[in-house]
């Protein structure tokens, strides 16, 4: 199969081509492989190159609705029996996964080929992919850029047409920051819908699901259909979709009532470019004949973030210790940054903890009340264009200082103060739109409508009510149809002319 015209085909194009028999399984992969070696020199989005076990499964004739397609996974929470899972640490970049996670059996089932897995910060815990043990992803669009993150390997590999699609998880905007980055179209879920185990049932309470980064709002449709629905470890069972996602893609959403805000969360400066995307997007959102209003939840973006940020301290404080005792490794296998925070999960009593979860009442509850009068609301994704490499990394001497502190165990000298805290929330000032979806568990999606006058992408974002995936599946195919922006490739690496 030669690279052009595996380049033209999404996955579900691919499947179909695959069970007409005029590719085989081995050959489309070889192609996917030839891309890899081709761009990713440049875009360091594959940290584990799995290319045999790939071609062991192509080579047996996988079955199923993307039998044959060829899929990278995320190199966090998606464990695949025997290599191992680093989740960006250099401590647990040896240790081999003992089974497979569910979703990635759930890929497997459906018949996906994963021949790789991509990069991604440490743990997870930033919006831009750029960790120590494995170097920064890079924005095909510009490698100067970041692709986002946390999924930001999976999006510079599908934006540069490794593969059609790829493994993402999100929670706190790791599947839509990416999107947004990289012009791909990128859903989260809504809490519970894709399975998390075995491994754990709600990380986050919640907060965190798996997902995908795709061009096509139809590749998200058929996969979030084979992902979907309860396993062991689920605490609660969710209600199945109305019909199947795949029918969703094409169907008439309506005339629907959308709220839209440009005005930061946390009140902090937005960038021209992603105002005018919002408000392009409401001009062409009204144009479709949708009732477009500017209106937003009543919920202090400022209060919800800190509430997030207790349980996100928490959550790494746990997995620094997990990982410690998995491993036998020490402090100065951890990056400088997620010490710290860690070091904040350990100053929050188990009180602090559950008064702040309990909040999270509150906010959803607001997020319920707009709702009721809106289907859905529309923000932008980030608030500005990609971020260039570095950007968001701490002062020099914050950096040094916690590696002082930390082995000096005096960390409450800066955790008792709003200095980490304060460098926190810096940090968020460029993603402030995305954590609302996490905290009150609604489905949410980017959509890839807008790029800068310098050529880069800038998504905008739209959430919906509890168990609106199929309702932002209709309105995205309806979008996708508009202005369509699956053919629009980067400039940052090289695509080869169609004969």
């Amino acid at each position: 199969m030669r690279i052009d015209e595996y380049l033209a085909h999404d996955a579900v194009g691919l499947a179909e081509l695959l069970r007409s028999g005029e590719v085989t399984p081995a050959e489309v992969l070889e192609a996917a492989i030839e891309r890899a070696e081709e761009v990713d020199p440049a875009l360091n989005a594959i940290t584990l190159p799995m290319y045999e076990e790939g071609r062991r499964l192509a080579a047996g004739a996988p079955e199923g609705p993307l039998g044959g397609v060829p899929f990278l996974l995320k190199d966090l929470s998606q464990d695949y029996a025997g290599y191992p899972t680093s989740a960006g640490n250099r401590a647990l970049r040896h240790v081999p996964a003992a089974r497979h996670a569910e979703v990635v059996r759930r890929w497997l089932d459906a018949g996906l080929v994963p021949f790789g897995k991509t990069n991604t910060p440490e743990f997870g815990a930033k919006a831009v992919t750029e960790s120590d043990a494995f170097g920064p992803a890079r924005n095909p669009w510009n490698p100067g850029h970041t692709p986002g993150g946390s999924s930001g390997g999976s999006a510079a590999a599908v934006a540069a047409g490794v593969v059609p699609a790829a493994g993402a998880n999100d929670g706190g905007g790791s599947i839509r920051i990416p999107a947004a980055c990289c012009g791909l179209f990128g859903l989260k879920p809504g809490r519970g819908r894709v399975p998390f185990g075995p491994g754990s049932g709600e990380p986050m309470h919640g907060a965190s699901v798996n997902g995908v980064l795709t061009r096509t709002v139809r590749d998200s449709a058929a996969l979030l259909q084979v992902m979907a629905g309860p396993e062991t470890t689920s605490p609660y069972p969710i209600a199945p979709p109305e019909r199947p996602y795949t029918e969703e893609v094409g169907r008439d959403p309506g005339r629907l009532r959308i709220g839209f805000t440009e005005r930061s969360p946390l009140g902090t400066r937005v960038h021209p470019e992603a105002v005018r995307a919002v408000r392009e997007t409401a001009r062409l959102l009204e144009g479709l004949g949708h009732d477009v209003v500017e209106a937003e939840p009543a919920i202090d973006g400022r209060a919800l973030t800190e509430d997030f940020l207790t349980l996100w301290y928490g959550s790494m404080a746990a997995m620094v210790e997990a990982t410690k005792a998995d491993t036998g490794c020490s402090d100065d296998d951890f990056e400088p940054d997620t010490l710290m925070l860690a070091a904040m999960g350990r100053t929050r009593t188990a009180a602090d903890y559950v008064r702040g979860n309990q909040r999270w009442n509150d906010h959803i509850l607001a997020l319920a009340d707009f709702h009721a009068g809106h289907d859905l609301l529309l923000t932008p994704t980030i608030a500005g264009p990609p971020v260039t490499i570095g950007r968001l990394d701490p002062p020099p001497w914050l950096r040094t200082a916690t590696r002082l502190l930390v082995r000096t165990r005096t960390e409450r000298i800066v955790t008792a103060t709003r200095t980490v805290t304060d460098e926190v929330m810096n940090n968020l000032t460029a993603t402030p739109f995305t954590l609302m979806a996490n905290l009150t568990g609604t489905p949410a999606m980017s959509v890839p409508l807008h790029w800068t006058a310098s050529g880069l992408p800038l998504g905008v974002q739209f959430v919906a009510a509890s168990a609106g995936e199929g309702l932002l599946l209709r309105l995205a195919a309806q979008l996708e149809q508009a202005a369509p922006w699956a053919e629009r490739r980067p400039q940052g690496v090289t695509f080869p002319s169609r004969p």
